[in-house]
């Protein structure tokens, strides 16, 4: 096991070596201690590697995850896993706004709350939330899965494409062309298996699903007044 301190080792080396197991893995397990709040810790790894940052970062940790697995004890500040492609983050805390903004892949699992414009336009990631979600969550959100053991916030899919929400919780208000939809047996077995992959203590029958009623992408003169 490879342990760097921020501390004493400047960021850029870190996220250097980290980078580097992508042609040559003979690192596979990583400890950072002291991030402080640092951003970008962690990002761009695409390596099969598992890294336990101790502490709160900033913005951007494990940005661009590939392959890699990132274990965040503290909380996470903006755009956590942004843009992530594959691999698992894990924050132990709260995660600031935009978790998993863009993400095309993989599994985002954030133990506490997630702020405003969590999974916004999420194009495949898996994301699971303990906690609340802010407002504007899941904004424009083309693919994959957003499961919220708590409550959500205002416009809650507001412009939504195919993903799918679970919501356990309430729902302040639901954005433009989000609906709630039946649970079907096909989405209580894809949520059944998140919640296991997650850790997290819920059972499916308890969400309720919402998702897109296809009017704004799908143009009808008679729905000519919501655009």
């Amino acid at each position: 096991m490879q342990t760097i301190d921020l501390s004493t080792t400047p960021l850029r080396e870190l996220n250097a070596a980290l980078q580097a197991q992508a042609t040559s893995t003979n690192q596979t397990a990583w400890v950072v201690e002291n991030p402080k709040g640092a951003h970008a810790v962690a990002v761009g790894l695409d390596a099969p590697i598992e890294v336990t940052v101790k502490g709160s970062t900033g913005y951007y940790c494990a940005g661009m995850n590939k392959q890699a697995t990132v274990h965040v004890t503290g909380s996470a500040g903006p755009g956590v896993a942004e843009n992530m492609m594959s691999g698992t983050v894990i924050i132990e805390g709260d995660a600031s706004q935009y978790a998993g903004a863009t993400g095309h892949g993989g599994l985002l699992v954030i133990k506490g709350n997630a702020s405003s414009r969590c999974g916004i336009s999420m194009k495949g990631i898996d994301i699971v939330v303990f906690g609340n979600v802010g407002h504007m969550s899941a904004f424009m959100a083309q693919s994959g899965n957003l499961v919220v053991l708590g409550d959500a916030g205002e416009a809650l899919g507001d412009s939504l494409y195919e993903a799918r929400l679970f919501v356990r919780g309430s729902v302040t208000s639901l954005g433009a062309d989000c609906i709630e939809k039946e649970m079907r047996p096909e989405h209580l077995a894809i949520l059944a298996e998140l919640l296991e992959r997650s850790g997290a203590p819920a059972k499916p029958e308890e969400f309720r699903r919402y998702g897109s009623a296809r009017t704004l992408y799908n143009f009808h003169v008679d729905h000519a007044s919501a655009y």
